[in-house]
């Protein structure tokens, strides 16, 4: 059976990446802070979760400066954030990895927002989409681009029981701010 025809609650999982990052020299790529674009858009991220109605119970975060920022500036958008835990095994990591981050989710959280880099969040959208609502898993295949938000739904008792291929996509959209 598919998971998103499973038993137990709705569940969403938010995947946004960063927004644009700067690329000063000499700063290390963990220490990469926004770019002026960064700055405008991870906000419109944050306004378009909110129109979505897919705010989250918990944040994940990549420990990169550049994803610090993206959440910060996107979460204060809402009346109030939820907990966020900036996770250091989010950084570079590949879809393995990113499973097992969001696995260890207590299951009272319905909606997780994840905050990372490419590859790997393109990647783990497209492993676990199973299906999409109109051309959503084709537009991510074209390009998972910076302040890119990405909706996947399924039905389960537990994070540990998503899988690939077991969600649905149900959104993706690039929010951009105005120069």
């Amino acid at each position: 059976m598919n998971a998103r025809f499973g038993t137990g609650p709705l569940r969403r999982l938010v995947v946004l990446r960063h927004a644009k990052s700067a690329w000063p020299d000499g700063v290390a790529d963990h220490a990469r802070p926004l770019a002026p674009r960064g700055r405008r858009d991870a906000p419109a991220a944050g306004i378009a979760l909110a129109e979505a109605d897919c705010l989250p119970d918990l944040a994940l975060c990549s420990t990169a400066v550049r994803a610090r920022q993206t959440w910060e500036l996107a979460s204060a958008q809402w009346g109030t954030p939820p907990p966020v835990r900036h996770d250091p095994r989010l950084y570079a990591a590949d879809v393995p990895d990113l499973l097992s981050v969001v696995h260890d989710v207590s299951a009272e959280v319905e909606t997780l927002l994840l905050i990372g880099h490419n590859p790997g969040l393109e990647e783990l959208v497209l492993a676990l989409a199973g299906d999409s609502l109109d051309d959503a898993v084709e537009r991510v295949r074209v390009k998972f681009p910076t302040s890119a938000i990405a909706i996947l739904t399924w039905y389960g008792t537990s994070w540990r029981g998503l899988a690939p291929g077991g969600a649905l996509l149900t959104s993706m959209m690039v929010p951009r701010g105005k120069k």
